[in-house]
Parts: structure tokens; C-alpha cells; sequence
């Protein structure tokens, strides 16, 4: 069998996460060999939350969430390394405080994230920022972030009156840590010994899986991704499917706010079309998506002789003053209502994931231009022509969308989502 192996060094310690091959039965611990000051690191990954039957959809309704479900509230860290995190997040937060569960927040400056929590009015704590695209670089951002989280959860994060007798409190005043693929608040939530859940929709993204999955005593997924893709990573036991797109649940309460055309002096009588960026700084995209370049060269075109709107939205500030330059792009200068500007669209075209399932759940045309390995949610989506693969610029059509074209909207109950993501706190 093959073996996995990922180290992280930060605060003086070693986490060395190792896998010997994924076989039933099998129990992946952390091995530290040197405990940072203050801290015994002896907690192992196989607390009997992690090693439960991975859960189907149909199981989601014998874990609640209200506060009678422990005796009192419980208080919850939930961390944003990235700009759809807040979007996936925002419903859950909602759903958490109406429950009467306290909630705080930290999030990485990195992209709109910042940008998107002072829009919809969310308390956060700002730590740390994205170190770069190269491994290494990922490597010490982790780290350098990572004890950065343990020492505002120690300090800010502990509740006053120093937690409560006989609950679930955990060092770092927290119940459980929660975060979309963020690698940070697992790591950092070991560390303290507070239980945390991960949710990711992209199954190949593997240095990052091998670390949240392994920490995590619960991986949050949707249902089109077979759960033995995530077994390698040490999810095996761990896995709480839901049903259909994670944005079908947070734009569940959407409705389309046509002022966003005004804000960026769209002209609505002529076609619109929304470009995303790709992923530049993702370990999963490595190469240059010349796809995309030529996909942008062919929208600048058709801005000079159709009239066309092309609305880029990058996602990093170099991306933002390299495509500001060119003419015919309309480029916001800061996180704008992304939603609204995709439903009123009449095309969208993203080499990420996020805006193209948006586009999906909100009946919105949509091609994608990903060229690295397609995870199991695009592959369902194009087995069922609700997502378009673009393999030649000449494919896209430019033409006013009729309004009532496009599938009727899902919408799903983002209370789902959180009674996954609190599996960790179920009783047995």
C-alpha cells in the first residue's frame, strides 16, 4: 500500500499526519514529536466521532442543533481563508445565532473575503493573508497562520468567566471549529483540542485534503462525490453528504437586486456576460489557462463590434490592475453583488467552480473553462447539460437571454449544512 505522510512545523511543534493505505478499521493519529510551551499534544485523531459510518443525506435528521440539544448553547470559530467561504458561511452563521449558539468569526485578506464579511454586516477578526501561490509558500502561511489562530483563540477567543463546569468547552473557549477547506483552523483547532468539521465540493485538491481531512472529525461534501475519493485523505468514517449544490442552500433566501447594473453602468438592453477568473493560486491549477486568455481576447473583440458587456471579476489585485488596462472590460474595484449581476446575466463564463454552480442554481447560462482535473460535481452537472464544457472560443454565443429561459430554482434548507457541520457534538 502506498503511504501519504504531511508535515507541518509551526510554534515549535511537528504535526505529521500518516496514513499506511486506507483500510477499514484503520486508525490515522497525529504524531507530535515536540509540544509548543503551554500545550500537551497528545489528542489523537481517532476520537470515536471520527470513526462513525459516513452519513447519507437521509441521516441528517437524527443530529439537531438547537440549544436543547446540549443543554446550553455552544459557542463556535468559524474561519474564511477565501471569497466564497463567506457566501457558504453567511446562512450557516445566520442559522447558528437565530439557534442561539454564539458565533465568532476570523478570516484571511485574501481576494473579496474581507470585502464580503464588511458587506453583509458580519463581526470578524481579519488574520494573517495569502503568502503566494508556491508550495512552500503555502507551507509557511499555514504555519505562520495556523499558530496565529491558536494564540487569538487562547487570548480573544476565550469567553469571560473562563468557560463553563461539566459542558463541552474546550481550551480555546470554543465547542467546535468550522471552515470551508480551510487548512488554518484545522490545524489550529488540534492544536487546542477543539473538535472542527471542514466542507469542501472539490475532492482533488490534495495537499489540502490530506491535512483538513485527516484533523477534521467531520468532512462535509455534496452527495455526487463518492466518499471511498476521500478515504486516501483520511476521511473514511468522517464523510456527511448533502444533497445537490452547497449553493443551492445559501441562496436559498437569493433574490436578484437589479441596482447592481446601475452601480456598474450596465446597459440592460444589451447582452451582459460575467467572466470569473481562474484560480491562479491554487495548488490545483498549476498552469496558465490559455483557454482563458483566449476567451478574453474573443469578449474584447465582440465588446468593440457587438456592443458586448463583459463584467471580469478577478480575484487577486494583480489580476485586477492587469485586466483594468484593457478596454472593453468592465472591472469593479471592490466586492460588488456578485449574485445579482450572474442572475441578471445572460452568460457566465468562470475557470473556478463557485460562480459557475451559482450560475447553475440560479438557471443562468454557463460554461466553464477549467482545465485542471473536473471533480464529481462538474461531471455531474455536464452529464446533465446544466454546466457546458468550452473547448474552442468560437462556442459562445452572444445573444440576449429571454427572462423566463433557464431551469426552475432549487432551494435547500441551509439548516442541513449545520446540522452536518455540529455532527462532532452529537451525542452518541
Amino acid at each position: 500500500d502506498s503511504v501519504t505522510e504531511a508535515r507541518i512545523s509551526m510554534m515549535g511543534a511537528t504535526i505529521a499526519c500518516r496514513s499506511p493505505g486506507a483500510r477499514a478499521g484503520d486508525e490515522d493519529r497525529l504524531t507530535r514529536p515536540v509540544s509548543p510551551p503551554g500545550l500537551s499534544l497528545t489528542w489523537p485523531v481517532s476520537h470515536p466521532a471520527c470513526l462513525s459510518s459516513d452519513l447519507s443525506p437521509a441521516a441528517v435528521g437524527q443530529i439537531g442543533t438547537r440549544r436543547d440539544r446540549y443543554g446550553l448553547p455552544v459557542r463556535v470559530w468559524i474561519d474564511l481563508t477565501n471569497s466564497p467561504h463567506v457566501l457558504v458561511m453567511r446562512p450557516v452563521i445566520d442559522v447558528l445565532e437565530r439557534d442561539g449558539h454564539e458565533v465568532h468569526v476570523t478570516a484571511r485578506d485574501f481576494a473579496q473575503t474581507l470585502g464580503l464579511l464588511d458587506r453583509f454586516r458580519i463581526p470578524h477578526t481579519a488574520i494573517g493573508r495569502h503568502r503566494g501561490e508556491r508550495l512552500f509558500a503555502k507551507a509557511e502561511g499555514l504555519a505562520l497562520r495556523s499558530g496565529a489562530l491558536v494564540r487569538w483563540a487562547l487570548g480573544e477567543g476565550r469567553p469571560a468567566g473562563g468557560g463553563r463546569a461539566g459542558g463541552l468547552r474546550r481550551r480555546g473557549g470554543f465547542d467546535i471549529a468550522l471552515g470551508h477547506g480551510s487548512n488554518d483552523v484545522s490545524v489550529a483547532a488540534a492544536l487546542l483540542r477543539i473538535p472542527s468539521a471542514t466542507m469542501f465540493d472539490y475532492e482533488w485538491a490534495t495537499v489540502q485534503h490530506q491535512i483538513n481531512c485527516r484533523l477534521a472529525r467531520a468532512v462535509v461534501v455534496p452527495d455526487a462525490i463518492p466518499p471511498e475519493r476521500l478515504h486516501r485523505y483520511g476521511a473514511r468514517g468522517k464523510v456527511r453528504a448533502y444533497e445537490g449544490l452547497k449553493e443551492e442552500y445559501y441562496l436559498a433566501d437569493f433574490q436578484p437586486d437589479a441596482t447592481i447594473l446601475g452601480e456598474l453602468k450596465l446597459d440592460r438592453e444589451r447582452p451582459i456576460v460575467v467572466v470569473r477568473t481562474p484560480p491562479e493560486v491554487s495548488l490545483y491549477h498549476r498552469f496558465a489557462n490559455d483557454l482563458f486568455a483566449q476567451v478574453l481576447e474573443r469578449l474584447r473583440l465582440a465588446a468593440r463590434a457587438e456592443g458586448l458587456q463583459s463584467v471580469v471579476l478577478p480575484r487577486t489585485p494583480a489580476q485586477r490592475a492587469e485586466l483594468a488596462a484593457v478596454e472593453g472590460f468592465v472591472v469593479p474595484e471592490r466586492a460588488i453583488d456578485a449574485q445579482s449581476l450572474i442572475a441578471l446575466a445572460d452568460l457566465v463564463i468562470s475557470a473556478g467552480g463557485t460562480m459557475n454552480r451559482e450560475a447553475v442554481a440560479l438557471g443562468v447560462p454557463v460554461y466553464t473553462t477549467f482545465e485542471g482535473r473536473l471533480g464529481a460535481v462538474d461531471e455531474r452537472l455536464i452529464a446533465e447539460g446544466r454546466l457546458r464544457k468550452l473547448a474552442d472560443p468560437s462556442q459562445i454565443q452572444i445573444q440576449k437571454r429571454a427572462p423566463t429561459t433557464g431551469a426552475a430554482r432549487i432551494r435547500r434548507d441551509p439548516r442541513v449544512l449545520v446540522d452536518l457541520l455540529l455532527a462532532p457534538l452529537a451525542p452518541a
